[in-house]
């Protein structure tokens, strides 16, 4: 039975921002109310008391809740723009396109929330029952948890410190009702910052499985994914490989593949030579990800001859064998 069995009001994300600090160090930390950040706080005094700190109340219940998630996986990236929620929305549709198998997307990327627009549910909107909060569902099979669904408009922007981050991502964990899930994806904003340390907490009792890591060939990118590898060591998250994204472009006429971004220091071949990490596979550019993604239909379904389709399949067919559910 599950620990959270009332109704769990949805929240306003246009609301006013949490009056915590930018670098609040957390009420948990050693540190609260004693950091620099913490001068001028509202709340500096209550922090910096000697009352013993105790558990964050949430992570009994995010334990419970994830007790009946089999898989959950990672998708990270060090800069923005290199395919990484397109990525995600394939690799939940590959694992979907199994009838047995039950799938969850959580779009941690608050600020930049665009899973639901590349799912094709951008109008739909989340409800609350009983349970708690239920997902959309982009199939019966295949259900959708963003802060994109809360929002009056695509238009509306959400401007949030790192506690109001991390509040979200807690109710996404302990208050959606995923029921049994296979996979749960969690897509995550670029860089290495709150909502990361949010996940990686919240789920260090539950676990995760594994992340995968997105780039592109160039070197700007190459650099920010070797901090993204840095992180995952750090915390202790495995790494189940890596992605190369836009590695060449296919024409749809003639299917020829040409090279636009120039791997000038080796691409994530040589990366992940370098750093132990396994190379999970390049998929090309091919234009119509990007008409499949704004009009929210599965790429490897209206696309099966692409070269990039075939890449992405090899590509989710080695993370269920480093799984071991292959």
């Amino acid at each position: 039975m599950l620990a959270v069995q009332q109704s769990t009001p949805i929240p306003d994300p246009l609301s006013v921002p949490s009056n915590a600090p930018e670098h609040c160090p957390g009420t948990e930390s050693e540190l609260a109310g004693k950091a620099d950040a913490c001068n001028g706080c509202a709340n500096q005094s209550i922090c910096a008391s000697n009352t013993p700190k105790g558990p964050d109340p949430a992570l009994p219940l995010i334990r419970e809740r994830m007790t009946s998630v089999k898989r959950k996986i990672l998708v990270l990236s060090g800069k923005g723009g290199v395919g990484k929620s397109t990525f995600t929305a394939q690799l939940g549709w590959a694992f979907a396109a199994d009838d047995q198998l039950q799938t969850g997307i959580m779009d941690v990327d608050i600020c930049g929330p665009s899973i639901p627009t590349i799912l094709g549910i951008a109008s739909e909107q989340v409800h609350s029952s009983s349970s708690g909060w239920s997902p959309v569902y982009v199939q019966d099979n295949l259900g959708v948890m963003s802060v994109g669904f809360m929002l009056p408009s695509s238009r509306d922007a959400i401007m949030w410190r790192g506690p109001k981050k991390n509040g979200l991502i807690s109710q996404f964990l302990k208050d959606v009702d995923w029921g049994n899930l296979d996979y749960l994806v969690i897509d995550t904003p670029p860089g290495t910052s709150d909502e990361h340390l949010s996940v990686v907490q919240y789920l260090k009792e539950s676990g995760i499985d594994g992340a995968v890591l997105i780039t592109t060939p160039q070197e700007v990118a190459l650099q920010d994914v070797r901090r993204e590898i840095d992180f995952c060591r750090k915390v202790g998250i495995r790494v189940l490989g890596l992605v190369e994204n836009m590695s060449g472009f296919v024409c749809p006429g003639c299917k020829t593949e040409s090279q636009i971004f120039k791997p000038s220091t080796g691409g994530a071949e040589k990366l992940a030579q370098e750093t132990g990490v396994e190379l999970l596979g390049k998929v090309p550019l091919d234009p119509r990800i990007g008409k499949s993604a704004d009009y929210g239909v599965s790429f490897l379904d209206e696309y099966p001859e692409s070269p990039a389709s075939t890449a992405y399949l090899d590509i989710i067919d080695k993370i269920k064998q480093i799984l071991g559910d292959s």
